[in-house]
């Protein structure tokens, strides 16, 4: 699933900065799932990298499987999610991190609202 970079990037020497990627995040277009995500920073200077932000909002859960590792922290709100081949599920509050190896298949779901920024190791590139 492609993202869109949706942040206000500059650079300063070889250091990235990103402002504003938290707003307005794109819709992941799952059906009755509220759930929003843009790349800040989209594999910057070629590298393997990107990071953004995922937002989730109360409603139909999203089921998503990564194609790569990735890492997200937990920002406002809560996550719960649900590992699909154990049926083992966390709850993920402010601060937290979790690690999604690559194959794994999950469910995100929230009573209310959560945001978490990621950095995973994917690239559109060609």
């Amino acid at each position: 699933m492609e993202t869109t970079t949706i942040a206000e990037v500059s650079q300063a020497g070889a250091i990235y900065k990103a402002v504003g990627g938290h707003l307005n995040l794109p819709s992941m277009n799952q059906p009755g799932a509220n759930a929003y995500i843009g790349d800040s920073l989209s594999n910057p200077g070629g590298s393997r990298l990107c990071a953004g932000y995922f937002e989730l909002k109360a409603g139909e859960p999203l089921v998503y499987e990564y194609t790569y590792d990735e890492s997200k922290v937990v920002i406002a709100g809560e996550f719960i999610v649900t590992d699909m081949a154990s049926g083992e599920v966390t709850r993920a509050k402010e601060r937290d991190i979790l690690f999604f190896p690559q194959g794994t298949l999950v469910k995100f779901e929230t009573a209310d609202y959560a945001l978490g920024f990621f950095t995973g190791d994917r690239t559109f590139a060609p």
